[in-house]
C-alpha cells in the first residue's frame, strides 16, 4: 500500500487541547511533522463557514478530528442536547469542509460506546449498528455513529482517504478530573485523593463495582493513531485498546493503593453501572504492528503524578494531612 502520510507532513489536530488531541499533537511532532492548532477562540468547529476559509486558507496533509464534547456517566445523563448537537455539528463542519480544501488523509476518532450496549466480547468493529446502544450514553453514541458513516460517505462518494479510529477508555496527563464531567478513572483517582487528603476512612462509588472496563494509556493511542495515518486506508473503522479490562471494583482498590488511600470502598448499587462490559478486539490495529506499550498501573501512577503536579499538589502533603 505505501506509506499514506508523507515524512514531513502538515496536520491540523482539532482539539489539540484535549486528552486525545495533546498526546497526537506531540507524538505527531516528536515525529517530526508539523502540527497546526486552533484554540476554541480562535476557531469553533461548530461553525462550518469559518471552519471551511480556516481549511482553505491553511490545506494541510491531513486532519485529526479529535474535537468532541466527552464526559462520564453524569454528564451524559444530565446533558444530552449538547453531547449530540455539539458533536454532530463539529463533524458536519470538519469532514466536508476537510474534503473541500483537498485535504488527503483525515483520522476520526470515535469511541468505544457506539457498539450495542450487549455486544459479544471482545467486541468486533462489525458488530457496529447490530444492536440497541447503553442509553446513558446514547446521544453521544449515536453522534460519533453518524460520523462513521459520514466518513464512510465520503469514502464510497468521493473516494477520500478518511479513516475511523475507536478507542477505548483512555486516561493519561491532560485528563479531565472535574467531579460533575470526568471519566470514571481520573474521577476515581480525584475521589481517593480526597479522601485521604480529609482523613476519610470510607469512599462510596455509583454501581455495583462489576461492569468490566478496558483501559488505555492516552500516549499509546496517539502511537496508534500515528500508525493508522501512516498505514491504513478502509472503511471499517478499527478498534483500538490493549485487548484486556478489568471491573470497577478492581480499579478502584488499584486506584486506592497508588493514591494511598487505607479506608474501606463501598458501592451504591441504586445508581447505574453503565455498559456490563466493553472488550475491544483490537486484532485489526495489532495486525499492523502496533501494539500499547504502557501498564495500566504505571499509567495510573503517572497520570496521578502529573495532576498533582498540574495543580500544585504532592504526595507528601497529602499524607501528612491524613496523618500517616
Amino acid at each position: 500500500m505505501g506509506d499514506l502520510l508523507s515524512t514531513p507532513a502538515r496536520v491540523y489536530v482539532a482539539g489539540h487541547r484535549g486528552l486525545v488531541g495533546a498526546a497526537v499533537a506531540r507524538r505527531l511532532v516528536s515525529d517530526g511533522h508539523e502540527v497546526v492548532v486552533r484554540t476554541r477562540s480562535e476557531l469553533d468547529l461548530r461553525d462550518a463557514t469559518a471552519t471551511a476559509a480556516f481549511l482553505r486558507d491553511t490545506r494541510p496533509d491531513a486532519v485529526v478530528l479529535a474535537a468532541a464534547r466527552v464526559g462520564g456517566i453524569m454528564a451524559n445523563s444530565t446533558y444530552p442536547v449538547p453531547f449530540i448537537e455539539d458533536n454532530l455539528r463539529i463533524q458536519l463542519s470538519v469532514i466536508p469542509a476537510a474534503y473541500a480544501a483537498g485535504v488527503r488523509r483525515l483520522l476520526f476518532l470515535g469511541s468505544s460506546c457506539i457498539y450495542p450496549r450487549l455486544a459479544q466480547q471482545p467486541i468486533l468493529e462489525e458488530a457496529l449498528l447490530t444492536g440497541p446502544l447503553e442509553p446513558t450514553n446514547e446521544p453521544y453514541a449515536l453522534a460519533k455513529i453518524a460520523g462513521i458513516v459520514q466518513v464512510r460517505s465520503y469514502r464510497r462518494q468521493y473516494g477520500a482517504s478518511y479513516i475511523c479510529a475507536m478507542p477505548t477508555n483512555l486516561y493519561g496527563p491532560g485528563d479531565n478530573f472535574d467531579p460533575e464531567s470526568s471519566h470514571v478513572l481520573p474521577a476515581l483517582i480525584r475521589r481517593f485523593h480526597e479522601a485521604k487528603r480529609d482523613g476519610l476512612d470510607e469512599v462510596v462509588l455509583w454501581g455495583s463495582g462489576s461492569p468490566r472496563r478496558e483501559f488505555l494509556h492516552v500516549d499509546d493511542l496517539a502511537d496508534a493513531c500515528v500508525r493508522l495515518l501512516h498505514d491504513y486506508d478502509d472503511d471499517m473503522p478499527v478498534n483500538v485498546g490493549c485487548g484486556e479490562d478489568l471491573t470497577i471494583r478492581e480499579l478502584a482498590a488499584a486506584i486506592g493503593e497508588i493514591v494511598g488511600f487505607r479506608g474501606r470502598i463501598t458501592f451504591d448499587t441504586t445508581k447505574p453501572d453503565g455498559t456490563p462490559r466493553k472488550l475491544l478486539d483490537v486484532s485489526r490495529v495489532t495486525a499492523l504492528g502496533w501494539k500499547p506499550r504502557i501498564p495500566l498501573r504505571e499509567g495510573i501512577a503517572s497520570t496521578y503524578a502529573a495532576w498533582l503536579s498540574a495543580t500544585g499538589q504532592s504526595r507528601a502533603e497529602a499524607r501528612s494531612t491524613v496523618g500517616t
